[in-house]
């Protein structure tokens, strides 16, 4: 019942992982939800309940105590209501993540597996995929997966091509301390976005900060 990660990215950005241990009756005791909260709870299924409820307790740690309700826009977007911070959360295999920020921002684990080459095709442009090379392959794949993933809920609305709409400018892969910075482009949204991405273990964290301009 601890922090797996928790890092003060700067002033303005805060991140952090729980390792799920617990069970889905600690965190409701642990957590006053609103009622709008318990009605999202109720429409929410299986494991996946877990995981909301890790990242909700989480949510509420980085803010010193109970936050304001965790809550789903039209499009999905999840927000703290009457918290002037923008979110984003993600999980993976036992593991709940979350970000908050002053501006958009976007968080993405990933367990690293070889099966994501099975969508590279629908992720990358050819410029993207030009430079993998075949011993940091799977790896490099990760980080274009999950920094896109990160800009597509930063975005946070829907029907957004990875191919087409998000760009990730040529970067040196280093997987201790890497970034990168990436681009959402559709219609009437252009922002730019620095994206930052580490190893941790058997994982992928990849984390993205809107860059003023």
């Amino acid at each position: 019942m601890a922090f797996f990660y928790q890092h003060i990215i700067n002033s303005d950005a805060e991140l952090a992982i729980w390792r799920i241990e617990e069970s889905e009756e600690w965190f409701q005791k642990q957590l006053i939800l609103s009622d709008l909260e318990l009605r999202q709870l109720e429409n929410i299924k299986g494991y996946r309940r877990l995981e909301w409820l890790a990242v909700r307790y989480l949510t509420g740690q980085l803010l010193g105590g109970q936050s304001g309700a965790m809550l789903k826009d039209e499009f999905g977007k999840p927000h703290l209501l009457h918290v002037p911070l923008q979110m984003s959360v993600s999980h993976s295999n036992g593991l709940a993540a979350t970000i908050l920020a002053k501006t958009l921002t976007g968080i993405d684990i990933q367990k690293i597996v070889p099966k994501i080459e099975r969508i590279a095709h629908r992720l990358l442009r050819e410029e993207e995929r030009a430079v993998l090379q075949p011993e940091t392959r799977v790896e490099h794949l990760h980080v274009y997966w999950g920094a896109k993933e990160c800009l597509y809920k930063a975005y946070g609305r829907r029907e957004l091509d990875f191919r087409t709409h998000v760009l990730i400018e040529p970067f040196d892969f280093d997987l201790q301390n890497g970034c990168c910075t990436g681009w959402v482009i559709k219609d009437n949204f252009d922002a730019k976005f620095d994206i930052h991405y580490q190893k941790m273990n058997d994982f992928l964290l990849v984390y993205a900060l809107e860059v003023s301009r």
